[in-house]
Parts: structure tokens; C-alpha cells; sequence
């Protein structure tokens, strides 16, 4: 019996991560019977194409969702806040990009290779997390699973595309005026909202959304709360310093663990990342093989290396993890929620 297809609803259609949700379900053969293209009034009238046919772009209303089966969002969160609820009143599964609903007691926060199990209490709206920490927790569970967790210290290198169109054309623009010796104005990075603007091109920026009262910044403090809800680890030991670097497309992070067990070597956790869901090992030291962002991109695992055991803590482990912050963090990582719904038969 041929499968069933389903009415998708792609909101932010236009946008970076909406434009790879649309190359995502066509590669990924997702079974799409109707493809509707959603995104602000601005960008309405645009033409997409999927499959070889031009899809015209409608302005995302209310009832632009009857019918639909399964809404991917990706259009900033005052966006989702006002139409997610919408969408899933009319029977839509929205899986959601945005913060809006991350922290949300009632809306599962997923990674499929992680917690896939969590969809089957969603009530219309399911989560998407932050691209830096879908990756994270994409290398860390195989490692939980097998030896346990107690602490983990994060410092990421993000790519400018995390920040939108507009800020990968800062970093190309400010490239070229530094390179010629010309003068330019930032104006962007590293919060568009914010009063003061740094250069991004050669240098790095260590804020990444506003600072928090207690120092951290949103963006660290969504890595901390999001690893705690999507492991089920509300007592876990999690720290993050998040970091803007002059990287179009890819996050790469520094990873340090603390396990359960003293006695685990680098081979056993080589060992078990080797046949983990989800994760590429590239950790070959002696042959200057690890995971990079410029080779990243385009890919749709998160890639793992450069892992070694702490001199002073026998529990203590040290990876890099990179990954295109706009697939797995981002498009992939829905497309894959919205596959899971389909197996596990909730759509």
C-alpha cells in the first residue's frame, strides 16, 4: 500500500532555515502530497520550487493553515507565538524553530537520536532547540548511555548565519572594506536590537544574544536550560560560553565532560560515538583528521573528534563537535521530528 502523503505547511519559507526545510523534505523524499509556502507579507508573492515546480509564497495568516497536517516554522518567535497556536487549533502538528515555546513545560523539546519518545505527549506544538545545542546533545547521548554524565563545559564558535541573512552579508561586506582599506559601519552583530555594533570579520565576538542578569548570555542560558529538559538531567552540571565567529555556515564547539566511571578510555568513547545515530567520527590525530566547518557544510551529521581524556580528572573528557548549523541545527532536525511523527504514527 503506497504511503500517505500529508499536507506540509513550510512558515519562513524565504528565510535561511526555511529555504533548507524545503531542500530537506525533497531530498529527504518526505511523503508531501501539498506544499503550502508561508512567510510575512513582505516576502509574500516570492516562488519557490520543490520537485521541479514553482510554489508561489502566501503571507502566513491564521487561515492559511486548514488542512494542514504538519506546519514547520522558522519566522522568529513573535511569529510563532501568534500563529503556532492558530495552526495547531486547526489540527496542524507545528514543529516550531523558534525559542517561543522551548521552555514551555507542555511542549516537548526534541532531537530525535535523543528523545524521540518525548513527541508522543506533544498537544500541536512540538520544539525545535537551539541549533548549538541540538549538536551538543547529539554527541553527548551515546556517551551518557554507555558511562553516564555529570558535568559538561561548553564553548561554542558560531557561524554568522545563526544570526541571519543579514548577518552573513555584514561578514562579507566588512571583509572586503578591511581588505581594500575601506571604511565601514557595523551594524548587526552581535544583537541587531542592541545599541552597540563590533566587527565580526577577523575578529570574535563573545556575546550571542543579550546578556542575562546572572552574566550569561540567552544564548548560553538556552543551551544550559535546553540540555537539561531534552536529557531529562535536571540536575546536570552545565556551563556555556557562546562565541560569534567569522564562519559563514557550520558551529564548532569545545566540549568538556565529566562521566560516572573512572576507568573509561579515549578508544571506548571513540568506540561508542562510532556507531552513535547521528554522529560522523573524525578523530585522527596522527593523520590531522578532525572536524571542521568548511567541511561540514551541506552535511547532515554532527561531526566528533579531537577527543581526549583530562590530565588531572580520570571522569574528565575533552571532544569538538561541529555541525551546519542550519541542518541538523536547524532544518534537518524538523524535517526529522516531522519523519518521527510518521513512524510513530501521531500524524
Amino acid at each position: 500500500m503506497a504511503q500517505k502523503g500529508f499536507h506540509v505547511a513550510v512558515v519562513g519559507a524565504t528565510g535561511a532555515v526555511g529555504t533548507r526545510m524545503i531542500e530537506t523534505l525533497e531530498k529527504r523524499n518526505f511523503p508531501v502530497e501539498t506544499l503550502t509556502l508561508l512567510s510575512s507579507e513582505r516576502s509574500a508573492g516570492k516562488t519557490a520550487t520543490f520537485k521541479g515546480k514553482p510554489i508561489t509564497v502566501q503571507k502566513a495568516e491564521p487561515e492559511s493553515f486548514e488542512g494542514v497536517d504538519i506546519a514547520l516554522f522558522s519566522a522568529g518567535g513573535s511569529v510563532s507565538k501568534q500563529l503556532a497556536p492558530e495552526a495547531a487549533k486547526r489540527g496542524a502538528v507545528v514543529i516550531d524553530n523558534t525559542s517561543a515555546f522551548r521552555m514551555d513545560e507542555n511542549v516537548p523539546l526534541v532531537v530525535p537520536e535523543v528523545n524521540e519518545e518525548d513527541i508522543k505527549w506533544h498537544n500541536g506544538i512540538i520544539a525545535n532547540p537551539n541549533c548549538s545545542t541540538i549538536q551538543m546533545v547529539v554527541a553527548l547521548q551515546p556517551i551518557r548511555k554507555a558511562f553516564g554524565l555529570k558535568k559538561v563545559i561548553v564553548s561554542t564558535y558560531q557561524a554568522v548565519s545563526g544570526a541571519g541573512a543579514q548577518a552573513i552579508q555584514e561578514l562579507k561586506e566588512q571583509s572586503k572594506a578591511i581588505l581594500e582599506g575601506k571604511p565601514f559601519v557595523p551594524e548587526i552583530l552581535p544583537v541587531k536590537s542592541d545599541e552597540k555594533h563590533y566587527q565580526i570579520a577577523f575578529n570574535a565576538i563573545p556575546q550571542i544574544d543579550k546578556f542575562q542578569e546572572n552574566g550569561f548570555t540567552f544564548e548560553e542560558m538556552k543551551m544550559i536550560n535546553e540540555t537539561k529538559k531534552i536529557m531529562h538531567m535536571k540536575d546536570l552540571e552545565v556551563a556555556a560560553t557562546c562565541v560569534r565567529l567569522p564562519v559563514v555556515i557550520g558551529h564548532s564547539e569545545s566540549v568538556y565532560i565529566e562521566i560516572d566511571r573512572d576507568d573509561v578510555t579515549v578508544n571506548d568513547i571513540r568506540n561508542v560515538l562510532r556507531d552513535a545515530p547521528g554522529v560522523t567520527l573524525e578523530d585522527d590525530p596522527a593523520n590531522q583528521i578532525y572536524p571542521m566547518p568548511a567541511f561540514a557544510e551541506g552535511k547532515y551529521d554532527t561531526f566528533v573528534g579531537r577527543i581526549r581524556k583530562d590530565l588531572d580528572r580520570p571522569n574528565g573528557f575533552h571532544l569538538w563537535v561541529v555541525s551546519d548549523n542550519l541542518l541538523k541545527g536547524a532544518a534537518l532536525n524538523s524535517v526529522q521530528i516531522a519523519e518521527s511523527l510518521i513512524k510513530l504514527k501521531l500524524v
